[in-house]
């Protein structure tokens, strides 16, 4: 029993990573040439959320670290800042798991959409105290609601598509430990 529930959190953990890749290439590669007048969300932001919420377990923190740094790398933001203010809201988030249980979806979504509200505001800042070139603030709010809006979507997903659900109150870990 225990070996079969750690090569299910493995397994998940890569699905993870390859969630992460796809996401990011479907990003970089362009579909249409011209300018866009909306930003669209950030799903892999809103997928790592996910999943730190319903199980902390699959993602643990030197993989969002490194992937959230390759995503800066590949995006052309400034490297690190944004891998740590996603770090930071997962490790909040993931000391946070056992009221997530039993809280009802609303209460979750606010205070996920709480979260990335504060780290979008405290990047924007942290760029205007360096004197960093940022974009527009008009497309980063839109980037950030869009983010927020889809982010039940991106729950539904995680649960029917790749069984990432909630930890149920007394649910046992690989190891014997209540979860």
């Amino acid at each position: 029993m225990a070996e079969w529930a750690d090569s299910k959190t493995w397994t998940n953990r890569l699905i993870f990573v390859a969630l992460a890749f796809v996401l990011i290439v479907i990003d970089l590669v362009p579909l249409d040439m011209r300018p866009s007048l909306w930003a669209p969300p950030d799903v892999l932001l809103a997928a790592t959320l996910a999943w730190v919420a319903r199980k902390p377990s699959y993602v643990p923190v030197f993989v969002i670290a490194a992937i959230m740094l390759l995503a800066d790398f590949l995006f052309l933001r400034p490297p690190g800042l944004w891998a740590a203010l996603v770090v930071v809201l997962s490790e909040t988030i993931r000391r946070q798991h056992r009221e997530f249980r039993n809280m009802p979806l609303l209460a979750e979504w606010g205070t996920i959409a709480f979260g990335i509200a504060a780290i979008t505001l405290v990047n924007r800042v942290v760029l205007a105290v360096v004197m960093a070139p940022q974009a527009p603030l008009a497309p980063t709010l839109i980037e950030m609601v869009a983010t927020i809006l889809v982010y039940p979507i991106v729950l539904i997903a995680a649960h029917f598509i790749f069984g990432v659900t909630r930890t149920a109150p007394g649910e046992v870990g690989n190891k014997g430990q209540v979860l």
